[in-house]
């Protein structure tokens, strides 16, 4: 299972963010916050540094989609 969550969080993570779509975005950012969360459950049991890092860059990517999806602020 760890396996298979790492395997989707590596292409997660090598794709790109380009010519996407609102709701391309919308849907990167819950698939992100799924896998985080996942990783985060057998993180608690393991106390594993490497999924530490992974979630990290996770939630790193999620943050760029984010900011992507609310724009910038008029002053």
């Amino acid at each position: 299972m760890t396996e298979d969550l790492l395997e989707k969080a590596e292409e997660f993570q090598n794709r790109t963010l380009s010519h996407m779509s609102t709701s391309d975005r919308v849907a990167a950012s819950r698939e992100a916050k799924q896998l985080i969360l996942s990783i985060n459950e057998i993180y608690k049991e393991t106390k594993d540094s490497n999924l530490m890092d992974v979630m990290k860059r996770l939630t790193e990517k999620k943050k760029k989609i984010e900011k992507r999806l609310k724009g910038t602020p008029l002053v």
